[in-house]
């Protein structure tokens, strides 16, 4: 079977419960499997090694670039393609059979038109895999010679290190392709709870900074520019998850999932203000105790 003239990146930091049927599902596909590790604690390596991959190791030096753009830049920068997936993640036939046409119909010397490819994510949830409720997609197919991850004014912000935050790299034109990624993560579902705490921290700290939050949001697909600008975005995520998008049709996994997300989106809100909150009374208390008029008004 000839190989697809692309680059397999997957970032990883200890993803030892995963790392192995991600490379399986890889190897023999692509002309290139590479795992991009940052010290992991765990076997991740050595599992990706035993599998057939290469190894890379990373470390970030809190600048940009950040990690994605990283190995756009380093990760065999002659191949044009790259193509990313997590370390839980794996192409599901459809999409290999998909890629195959897709460079059968690029002639030698001859660029594919798109710049980027998005694709859907088969997500799983505590041990389900969701068919109806949210429609992720990631735009993880890249020819790096026309792409770029954003650099936004966010390397203060908490939450998340060396990764690229929620936003997509910068492509044009771009297609989208109809066969999933499976997101199948092993590990136990308080590591999602785990993740989604980090990058509530991310998300609140945009939220008290409009000006990254705006370049941020202008990095992102149509309807996470529109969702960006929703109010009361805790019951509207479980809305359009659960009642628009048909959430409820995969039982109580669905309902978990939409709830999950919803509490994700309340966490954003809930640390905003307390930020907020806590800014005012630092400010305040720099200004000194406040004077009150003979009307009993606030003076300063």
């Amino acid at each position: 079977m000839k190989k697809l003239p692309v680059v397999v990146a997957i970032p990883t930091k200890n993803e030892a419960e995963n790392i192995a049927t991600t490379v399986r599902s890889v190897i023999g596909h692509f002309e290139k499997v590479v795992v991009v590790d940052s010290d992991s604690t765990d076997d991740t390596r050595a599992l990706a090694k035993a599998e057939g991959a290469e190894v890379m190791p990373y470390t970030w030096d809190g600048t940009y670039p950040k990690k994605k753009q990283w190995c756009l830049e380093h990760v065999y920068p002659d191949m044009d393609w790259l193509f990313f997936l997590d370390g839980d993640e794996t192409p599901s036939d459809e999409l290999l059979a998909e890629m195959r046409r897709l460079f059968a119909g690029a002639t030698e010397g001859r660029t594919l038109r798109p710049a980027a490819f998005d694709i859907p994510l088969g997500y799983w949830f505590a041990g389900r895999r969701l068919r109806h409720g949210y429609t992720i997609v990631k735009r993880v197919l890249l020819d790096r010679t026309r792409c770029r991850f954003p650099e936004p004014d966010d390397l203060a912000a908490p939450g998340m290190g060396e990764q690229e935050g929620h936003y997509q790299p910068l492509a044009e034109p771009v297609v989208a392709l109809s066969s999933p990624i499976e997101h199948r993560d092993l590990d136990p579902v308080r590591t999602w709870f785990e993740r989604h705490n980090r990058y509530s921290d991310w998300e609140a700290w945009l939220e008290r900074h409009p000006a990254v939050r705006e370049q941020i949001r202008m990095a992102k697909t149509r309807q996470g520019r529109l969702f960006h600008k929703a109010p009361f975005k805790p019951l509207v995520s479980f809305g359009y998850a659960y009642v628009y998008k048909r959430g409820f049709l995969d039982g109580r996994a669905g309902f978990d999932y939409a709830l999950a997300m919803s509490f994700y989106r309340w966490q954003i809100g809930l640390k905003t203000r307390e930020s907020r909150d806590l800014e005012r009374q630092a400010r305040q208390a720099r200004q000194g105790p406040q004077r009150r008029d003979h009307l009993g008004r606030d003076e300063r």
